[in-house]
């Protein structure tokens, strides 16, 4: 066992840890997985965003970073272009009097960033760290999408607004965790289910109302069968875009939900020898949460397709032999890197691309042996690398992420602060960042009065300012999702988009095990619910037996 120098409490070394920093020929961690975690979470901001100008042709831009920040940002396509800027112009010499970590802040600070991540985005301009978004907006770790809002990591969907954690569906709403999914809302850990609201682990069904752990089912409401006749009426009656109808029937849902619903320790499909939860298709992959297709690998949060990683955030396309990476694209034997993508042997470096023999450098893209952003020989490359090891050996850096007071954000600007929440206080106490503005004001504008149906709602009406009902925070609908709502019967929203994204945050699990008995068997189980919370949480076992 192994003492936290952040927290500080105890945690053990697993042997898929040790093999993996062993082929890397990285020293042992000094801090617990959850401090390691919340290091590299201060490095990504979602969704803070800025009006700005680009500090290369002064054109307006939204951005992630505010306005008066130090670093150089551009707008996304000028970075790309590099023809207009040189990223070698901000190469320099490693300074062996120095801390790396001091000198690699520098760098940073020099080289241009993009405003925000994305990829190949059409009509997508309030996006982040997104592929391939076709008319998205304010859709985050998104892939593949089209006419999506207000979501975190949905891929491959069409019209899904609102939702978290959604795969390869259309026309969601309000939704967490489904896969295959049409014409849903309020839905949970659902699979090729459709035409259904307030449902929790359904497989298989359609047309189903207030039910959960159902499979291969039509016409159900609370988990009893109905007619068609029934059941269009009943849905009728619910979804008829009225505001109050539907807040009382959530306010249902969520009752009958934790008075009879059954909620299995850990969900994993298809999963073998794994820990954690929201997994699918995993083998031995320990301490993995929303992990699809991964193998012998630890401590993976929001990963596709990796095998032999260690400590990944956000990493996809097949990440292999790496450690400490966030928000990176196929990244193969590498470590200590962020917003990288398609690159090989590549340690310590910042959007970089298509690269590979780097360390320590910034904004390069299809580079070989570079160190601090300047070229070398292969065999020099090597000769400076060692030395530079040595150096980080001597300074306690080698094997370390990147500090957060380093980090371009403060600490309530991250996935860190949305994760692991802290005051002011606490967070400045413990070493990271603030943003002392980051809080919109309250609205001091006249109470905005919705109708309470959205047949009653004009293009007219979502120009005024609403008030959150929760935060007291002013925002306004657009206009593409007034449409959405019109589509698809649903009112207006009365809370902020924010507000709506830390609703569903709330109605997840932490990314956290602990230890508690099966409430049907007594068995001991491994879960992210904690004793504390009031679902009725069992065993695989006991839970197979339930729904089968």
């Amino acid at each position: 066992m192994k003492t936290c120098q952040k927290c500080p409490s105890s945690f053990e070394l697993l042997p898929q840890g040790n093999f993996i920093r062993k082929e890397l020929g990285i020293p042992e961690p000094t801090l617990c997985p959850q401090c390691r975690n919340i290091r590299r979470m201060t490095w990504r901001n979602d969704r803070t965003f800025y009006h700005a100008k680009s500090a290369l042709s002064g054109k307006p831009m939204i951005s992630m970073y505010p306005t008066d920040t130090p670093y150089t940002v551009y707008l996304q396509s000028e970075w790309y272009d590099q023809n207009k800027w040189n990223p070698f112009d901000y190469g320099r010499d490693f300074d062996f009097s120095r801390p790396f970590f001091e000198q690699f802040h520098e760098l940073q600070l020099a080289v241009p960033r993009m405003n925000l991540d994305i990829v190949n985005c059409e009509n997508s301009d309030y996006c982040n760290y997104c592929g391939d978004d076709k008319n998205c907006y304010l859709d985050i770790a998104g892939e593949s999408n089209e006419d999506c809002y207000y979501n975190l990591f949905v891929k491959y969907s069409k019209n899904v607004v609102d939702c978290t954690f959604i795969y390869n569906s259309e026309r969601c709403y309000e939704s967490i965790n489904c896969y295959h999914c049409y014409n849903v809302y309020y839905a949970q850990y659902c699979q090729n289910t459709s035409d259904s609201a307030f449902v929790y682990d359904l497989i298989g069904c359609k047309n189903c109302l207030f039910s959960n752990g159902l499979r291969n089912k039509e016409y159900y409401i609370f988990n009893e069968p109905h007619t068609k006749e029934e059941f269009e009426k009943k849905k009728s009656e619910l979804l008829n875009g009225s505001y109050k109808i539907l807040k009382h029937a959530i306010e249902l849902w969520k009752k009958r939900l934790i008075e009879r619903g059954v909620f299995r320790n850990s969900y994993q499909v298809n999963c073998e020898n794994s820990s954690g939860n929201n997994l699918k298709n995993c083998k031995n992959v320990q301490f993995g949460f929303n992990v699809t297709d991964a193998e012998d690998s630890q401590f993976l949060y929001d990963v596709l397709d990796a095998k032999n990683c260690s400590d990944l955030n956000y990493s996809l396309y097949k990440p292999e032999l790496s450690y400490e990476l966030i928000s990176t694209l196929n990244m193969t034997h590498s470590a200590f890197n962020m917003a990288s993508h398609f690159c090989h042997d590549v340690f310590y470096s910042d959007q970089c691309n298509h690269s590979k023999h780097l360390f320590g450098c910034a904004g390069l893209t299809r580079q070989e042996y570079c160190i601090l952003n300047k070229k070398y020989s292969k065999e020099d490359y090597y000769n400076l690398k060692s030395k530079i090891l040595n150096h980080m050996k001597a300074t306690g850096e080698w094997g370390e992420f990147f500090p957060s007071q380093f980090s371009p954000f403060g600490y309530n600007e991250t996935v860190a602060h949305e994760y692991h929440p802290l005051t002011k206080a606490n967070a400045t106490e413990r070493g990271f960042k603030w943003m002392d503005d980051l809080e919109i004001k309250n609205y001091k504008g006249p109470a905005q009065t919705l109708p309470d149906n959205i047949a009653d709602v004009t293009s007219e009406k979502i120009k005024e300012v609403i008030v959150c009902e929760g935060s007291q925070k002013p925002f306004r609908v657009i206009e593409q999702e007034l449409r959405f709502y019109k589509e698809m019967n649903l009112p207006l929203p009365r809370r902020s988009p924010q507000q709506r994204h830390l609703d569903r945050m709330k109605l997840r699990t932490a990314r956290s095990l602990c230890n508690r008995n099966c409430q049907s068997c007594h068995a001991q189980i491994q879960t992210t619910y904690t004793p504390d919370r009031p679902e009725k949480v069992v065993c695989e076992h006991c839970y197979l037996k339930n729904i089968y």
